[in-house]
């Protein structure tokens, strides 16, 4: 008989749906009696990928479109079902309290926040930011907090943006900065109030000297500074600066679990407490107040205990691919510093939609120019990618040939997985 895993309780809550839906009491029920309680298609054959980190192979181990598809190792889930099971909303709860203060002092900031998503967090930390308008906030034209965060600025906040194209076409320096800084106070403009940048984005990295010299300008001038650190954590790993040399140059920052980490919601804001209390109004305003926050908190807290320490390894698997890809001809449309790569698939005249396709016969997922290396890929998926990017390379071989025509119809939606010089591709 199959020996019971109560860790993989909420796998079966978190992947099953529809009429494969399985009850608490059925799950319950089941676990009592010591039988497998989940349907078998949902176990797969261990994996021997050197950055795996999950007993059994993930459901995220084929796909390259990001690293939110990341899912709970078993220690994680394991956690959850020791969290304690107080109030967040009242700040009851040991399990997220904990999780908020370790994260607070790991960027060197007083305090911490629990929320939902990346999205929120950005969000309620530029509100708290600000007051009367008009003002507006200025970021990178690529920032995830202007292209992909449904217009929340304008919505939420009533601001203006200041999208700014840096010169070097990786990061924003100060000089990029200062020459489009609103200050004063005529009537026609709104003044800038925020600064908000984004480490890592599109998985290149602000030199920590650059943002250095960002935040003595905004300081000069009475401007906030906050970072849009979903991937900060990469960015720590990768160059071995502690987050807290980061935080010295930042009011807030948001930190996300979800993503290269795998837990399976949440992120962690940071910041001065009276911001964080205005923060964490904005936080129940939009519906973000979690009773039991201790099960996801757990879970984040595991994510970044085990996971951390593993990213560099995450970065290294995908230079080696990045190296593997140069060699078949392509090339990137930005540095490969961590764990993404944007493939120049106009210059090598893939079609984005043929690329995807010839994943998908391959059984893994694609999406387009970005490919997102994250703790769950298998090694098989690699060399699927490798083949799926090889099979495109000799269709658009063929496309030039034949004048152009592949028979092949492009994706719907939005490029964003597409042209990262565009429009952000960092979801």
């Amino acid at each position: 008989m199959p020996i019971f895993r109560p860790q993989l309780v909420f796998a079966g809550i978190f992947r099953s749906s529809g009429s494969n839906r399985m009850s608490f009491t059925a799950i319950a029920t089941r676990a009592k009696s010591g039988s497998r309680f989940l349907p078998r298609k949902y176990y797969r054959s261990l994996s021997s990928s050197p950055i795996a980190m999950t007993e059994h192979e993930s459901i995220a181990a084929t796909d390259f479109k990001s690293d939110t598809v990341t899912t709970p190792t078993p220690s994680m889930l394991q956690a959850m079902l020791t969290a304690t099971h107080g109030d967040d909303v009242y700040k009851e709860d040991k399990t997220t309290n904990d999780l908020q203060a370790r994260v607070a002092e790991m960027c060197g900031k007083p305090a911490g926040l629990f929320v939902v998503s990346g999205t929120m967090g950005n969000q309620i930390c530029l509100r708290a930011h600000l007051h009367q308008p008009p003002y507006s906030i200025l970021c990178d034209y690529r920032a995830h907090v202007y292209t992909h965060e449904a217009g929340g600025l304008a919505m939420l906040s009533q601001a203006m943006v200041t999208p700014v194209h840096p010169r070097n076409k990786i990061y924003l320096t100060a000089e990029d900065v200062e020459d489009y800084l609103i200050l004063g106070d005529d009537i026609h403009t709104a003044p800038t109030r925020v600064i908000s940048l984004e480490n890592t984005l599109g998985g290149t990295i602000i030199p920590i000297e650059k943002i250095a010299k960002i935040s003595a300008l905004a300081r000069r001038h009475g401007i906030k500074m906050h970072l849009d650190g979903a991937r900060l954590w990469n960015a720590a790993a990768e160059t071995g600066i502690p987050l807290s040399e980061y935080g010295q140059y930042f009011d807030t920052m948001s930190l996300c679990i979800s993503k290269g980490l795998g837990a399976p919601v949440g992120t962690v804001i940071v910041g001065e407490p009276d911001v964080l209390q205005t923060a964490n109004w904005f936080r129940k305003q939009a519906g973000g107040g979690i009773r039991q926050a201790g099960l996801l908190a757990a879970a984040a807290d595991v994510a970044i205990t085990e996971i951390f320490p593993k990213l560099k390894q995450t970065h290294e698997v995908t230079k080696k691919l990045a190296t593997e890809l140069e060699d078949m001809g392509l090339t990137f449309q930005i540095p490969v510093q961590t764990n993404f790569i944007f493939l120049d698939l106009a210059k090598a005249g893939i079609d984005p939609a043929v690329l995807i396709e010839e994943g998908n016969k391959l059984g893994i997922t694609i999406a387009g120019a970005r490919i997102a290396i994250h703790h769950q890929i298998s090694p098989g998926a690699i060399e699927k990618l490798k083949l799926a990017v090889k099979k495109s390379l000799e269709i658009a071989k063929q496309r030039q040939e034949n004048g152009g025509a592949n028979g092949v119809k492009r994706p719907e939606g939005s490029l964003a997985y597409g042209v990262y010089d565009k429009i952000v591709i960092d979801l």
